[in-house]
């Protein structure tokens, strides 16, 4: 099976996942998902959101939730 994302919209929200997937890996694993800037550092700029990497991931699930994302990993 195979997904397509088309619009601005759903593409934007591909990466947002990623973003959130590779912030749980950080605070998991201690891993990053490259060599330049953190999942977590790219949140907090673009996001505006301040804490450590656990309330950062909380406050990030809230917000797509809050929009009606199915976050399937989390309970």
């Amino acid at each position: 099976m195979s997904i397509i994302f088309d619009t601005p919209e759903q593409i934007r929200l591909a990466r947002y996942i990623t973003l959130l997937r590779g912030l749980k890996l950080e605070i998991d694993t201690g891993l990053s998902m490259s060599r330049g800037r953190t999942c977590y550092s790219i949140i907090k700029s673009e996001f505006n959101l301040k804490g450590n990497k656990k309330k950062v991931y909380q406050q990030l699930l809230e917000m797509m939730r809050d929009v009606g994302v199915p976050i399937k990993w989390e309970k």
